[in-house]
C-alpha cells in the first residue's frame, strides 16, 4: 500500500499541463481508446495501421517542444508593440459583437440542440460571429482570474458560474468544440491560479467528461426527426457478392451484440480511427489532394456553393466504403478528420511531419514566455487558449477559419501586451 502511495504521489508532481505532458497524453489516450471497437473495424474493412503516422507526429512534436526549450526562445513582438495597451479593450469589442451576433440567431428560433438539421444550417455569418461571445468571455474571465491578488473558492465558484451560462448558451446551438475548449481552458487557469489539479484527478475528470459529451452526442443521435431527409440513415445502394453481403451482415451482427450506449462511449475515437485509416488508404490509390483541404478553409467564404474541408474528407472516405455497401459517414453530413488526417490528406507523412513539429514550436514558445515573465500574465490565458485548441484538433481538425483567426489573435496579443515580472513557480 505503502508503495502504491508512492508511486500515485510521484504521478501528482506532473505538471500536466505542460507542452512535454498534456497534448501528447490526450493523443495517445485517444487513439488507444479507439482500439476498443466493438468489431467496427471489421465492419468497416479497416486494412491500414494508424500507427507509422500517429508515431511520427508524436515524435516530431516532441522535438519541435524540445528544441524550443532548450533554445529559450519565444514569440517576437512583431514590431507591434505599441498596441499592447489596446488588447483587452479589443476583445472587449468582439465580445460585444458576439453577444449581438449570438442574439440575433437566438430569437430567429433555430436552436441546434433541437436537432442535428438545425445545427447544419445555421446562418453561417451569425453563427461564425457569435463564435466570439464565448471566445472572448473566455480570454477576458481568465485574465481577470489571472490578475487576482488573492483568489478565494468563493471568487473561483463566481467566475466559474460565469462560464457555466455561457457554454450553457452555447450548448442550446448544440456545439460541444467551444464547450469543450471554455473547460479546459478554465481548467488549466484553475490550476495555475488557484490550486494545482493533481493527475489522479485530472484523470477522474477526464473520464468524467468524456463520457458526458460521449452520451451528448449519442441523445442527440437518439432524438433526430428522421422525417427529414437530413437524417435519412439508409445506406448506399450498391451490388455485392452474396459472400460480401454475408461477411457484412455477421460483422453488423458483431457491432449489435454491444448495447448502444456502451459503443457511445468511445465511438468519437473508433469513427477517427476508422477515418484516419481511410485517409491513408485513399491517398495510396489517389495520391494526396497537395493543398485542397487547407484551401478550402478559406475558400468557403466566398460567394457561390463551395466544398467545405469536411465534406471533401467525407466524400474520401465514403469513396472507399462505398464499395462494401456501408457509409462512414451518412450522406450530407460531415467528417472530422483529426489534424493527422487533415494533414495526410493534403501531403502525406512530410506534412504531418512538419505540422507537428509546427505545433511544437508554438506551443513551447508560449509555455516560455509565460516562465519568463511569470504567470500573473496574459500569456498563462493564451498557453491555455492554444495547447487546449490544439488538442482539441486533434479529434476536430483545425479546418474552422474561426478557430485559426482566434489562434493568430491570442498568439499576437501574447506577444505585444505588457506583462509584470513575477515568475511561474513549479
Amino acid at each position: 500500500m505503502s508503495k502504491l502511495k508512492h508511486f500515485f504521489g510521484k504521478l501528482n508532481q506532473i505538471d500536466m499541463f505542460s507542452p512535454y505532458f498534456f497534448l501528447p497524453f490526450i493523443l495517445v489516450l485517444y487513439f488507444f481508446t479507439s482500439l476498443f471497437d466493438w468489431h467496427k473495424f471489421e465492419q468497416y474493412s479497416v486494412r491500414v495501421s494508424i500507427w507509422p503516422v500517429v508515431i511520427l507526429a508524436l515524435v516530431c512534436y516532441y522535438i519541435g517542444v524540445y528544441l524550443i526549450d532548450k533554445l529559450q526562445w519565444t514569440i517576437p513582438t512583431f514590431g507591434l508593440s505599441f498596441l499592447g495597451k489596446y488588447v483587452i479593450h479589443f476583445i472587449v469589442v468582439l465580445t460585444l459583437l458576439g453577444l449581438v451576433s449570438y442574439l440575433m440567431m437566438l430569437f430567429s428560433g433555430n436552436l441546434g440542440i433541437t436537432d442535428e438539421a438545425n445545427r447544419r444550417n445555421l446562418d453561417p455569418k451569425l453563427n461564425f460571429f457569435s463564435q466570439l461571445l464565448w471566445f472572448g468571455t473566455l480570454l477576458l474571465l481568465s485574465y481577470k482570474m489571472i490578475l487576482e491578488k488573492n483568489m478565494t473558492w468563493k471568487r473561483a465558484i463566481v467566475y466559474g458560474s460565469i462560464f457555466a451560462v455561457v457554454m450553457f448558451l452555447f450548448l442550446l446551438m448544440g456545439y460541444r468544440t467551444p464547450l469543450i475548449i471554455m473547460l479546459f481552458t478554465g481548467i488549466i487557469i484553475f490550476h495555475y491560479v488557484v490550486k494545482r489539479v493533481k493527475l489522479t484527478w485530472f484523470l477522474t475528470a477526464l473520464v468524467v467528461i468524456g463520457v458526458s459529451f460521449s452520451m451528448f452526442g449519442f441523445i442527440r443521435v437518439l432524438t433526430e426527426d428522421l422525417s427529414k431527409d437530413f437524417n435519412n440513415r439508409e445506406q448506399p445502394n450498391v451490388e455485392l457478392s452474396a459472400e460480401e453481403e454475408e461477411k457484412l451482415l455477421t460483422a453488423e451482427q458483431k457491432v449489435n451484440m454491444t448495447p448502444s450506449w456502451m459503443r457511445a462511449i468511445n465511438a468519437e475515437s473508433v469513427t477517427s480511427h476508422i477515418v484516419l485509416s481511410k485517409i491513408i488508404e485513399y491517398t495510396q490509390d489517389e495520391g494526396y489532394l497537395k493543398g485542397e483541404m487547407h484551401q478550402g478553409i478559406f475558400s468557403t467564404i466566398l460567394p457561390g456553393e463551395q466544398i467545405s474541408p469536411r465534406m471533401k474528407v467525407t466524400e474520401v472516405v465514403n469513396s472507399i466504403s462505398v464499395k462494401g455497401g456501408i457509409f462512414i459517414t451518412r450522406e450530407g453530413r460531415t467528417t472530422t478528420p483529426t489534424f493527422i488526417g487533415q494533414l495526410f490528406l493534403d501531403g502525406g507523412y512530410l506534412l504531418v511531419a512538419i505540422g507537428f513539429l509546427l505545433y511544437g514550436v508554438l506551443i513551447s514558445l508560449i509555455y516560455n514566455k509565460v516562465k519568463q515573465e511569470g504567470i500573473r500574465s496574459f500569456h498563462s490565458v493564451a498557453y491555455a487558449f492554444t495547447i487546449t485548441l490544439f488538442t482539441v484538433s486533434m479529434h476536430t481538425g483545425l479546418l474552422d477559419l474561426i478557430f485559426i483567426l482566434m489562434l493568430g489573435f491570442v498568439i499576437i496579443a501574447s506577444s505585444i501586451i505588457k506583462t509584470d515580472n513575477r515568475k511561474l513557480q513549479y
